[in-house]
């Protein structure tokens, strides 16, 4: 996410922002979390909120997609174990609808939300509490802290945290505080999430940056703050790491395709990549049979250039000591560089070219998932 100087209104938004309402001390804060097929993560997601020091009342609602693990027993037991967590279905599985059936099921007037494959560090909610009465923010994120339990989820995680990786954004790579375009997760005031109309449920990933984009453009601030950190964990295989970043690629050209020139400039670069590839393929075999030859040939091998740059800055990082200090995970990097990009480079091209339609971001079923 790319930070907006303080006092800029940010893509078309007022260039005085509205002061979002600060609720009395001590009014509580509703925790959302959408889960779905985490049984190797939600208890430590779960133990990450009930440790946060809360100003008054505090809840966790745990929206139950149709997981085909242990997910829903561990979240029953955890349930049981604790009065403040309190667990509702979520039969559609999609993110944004079971955000707005937690968000309907709260109680309080400040929304945290929590993914079920993140943990937030000690103290996240009251320093994200403090940011936003300072600010008068609407919502405010922090840095989001990747981390792996193997080489190849090491590999991925170095690989988010990395300008080459995710293209630099703030809650990646960290930068100062200040008005920004989205937040990580965030924590929300409910009041202006009803002023808004809550997440639009016909959007099945990007959806934290729709809905920052329309309350920027209701007047509200949405404000980056690098002291809140939250702790990520990618995705374990490198086939749903792949399925994850071509959905996720996918629904971005859906909302190029319905917001245009909002978007920021660096969700072009891999499709920009897709499409370099798939010429210089062309130009391979239109070389290699004739068709191609002299000095046609010799003025159309330039369009190799660009991909032997961005080889060479693949190979530069995977020797770098921010690939990860063991060789595993510097191999890996060779890897999870170019499928992180292409494919979600190649989920992009089809957004932007007939739309997202039914795409289903599949990277946490298991095979015996039905899908909705």
């Amino acid at each position: 996410m790319h930070d907006v100087a303080p006092g800029a209104h940010a893509h078309g938004g007022p260039r005085t922002p509205r002061d979002a309402p600060v609720p009395p001390p001590g009014a509580g804060v509703s925790f959302v979390m959408p889960v779905l097929n985490e049984e190797r993560y939600l208890r430590t997601a779960v133990a990450s909120v009930l440790q946060q020091e809360v100003d008054g009342p505090a809840e966790l609602i745990l929206a139950l997609g149709p997981s085909t693990d242990a997910t829903d027993a561990i979240a029953r037991e955890l349930a049981a174990a604790d009065p403040r967590i309190r667990l509702i279905p979520n039969p559609a599985a999609d993110i944004p609808v079971a955000l707005n059936l937690a968000v309907a099921a709260s109680r309080h007037p400040t929304i945290v939300r929590v993914d079920a494959h993140s943990a937030l560090e000690p103290g996240y909610v009251r320093q994200a509490m403090t940011t936003l009465a300072r600010e008068r923010a609407a919502n405010v994120g922090g840095v989001m802290r990747a981390e792996g339990r193997t080489p190849f989820q090491r590999a991925v995680a170095r690989a988010y945290n990395s300008r080459i990786g995710l293209g630099g954004g703030a809650y990646h790579s960290g930068g100062a505080a200040g008005p920004a375009e989205s937040a990580y997760l965030g924590v929300l005031r409910r009041a202006v999430l009803g002023d808004v109309g809550g997440f639009d449920e016909s959007i099945r990933r990007g959806e934290d940056w729709e809905l920052n984009l329309r309350i920027r453009r209701a007047g509200y601030r949405v404000w980056f703050d690098p002291a809140l950190a939250v702790t990520y964990w990618p995705r374990e295989r490198w086939t749903s790491l792949v399925r994850q970043f071509r959905s996720t690629g996918t629904w971005r050209g859906e909302l190029v395709r319905r917001y245009g020139r909002r978007n920021s400039v660096r969700f072009f670069a891999p499709p920009a990549l897709v499409a370099l590839t798939v010429l210089a393929l062309v130009v391979a075999v239109l070389q290699l049979t004739g068709i191609l030859s002299g000095i046609a040939a010799a003025l159309a091998s330039v369009v190799y250039l660009p991909l032997v740059a961005y080889i060479v800055l693949v190979a530069l990082y995977a020797a770098s000591a921010h690939a990860g200090p063991g060789w595993r995970e510097r191999l890996w990097a060779l890897v999870v560089i170019p499928s992180m990009h292409l494919a979600w480079g190649a989920g992009f091209l089809v957004g932007a070219a007939r739309g997202a339609r039914e795409n289903i971001d599949t990277s946490r079923l298991s095979r015996n998932t039905p899908l909705p």
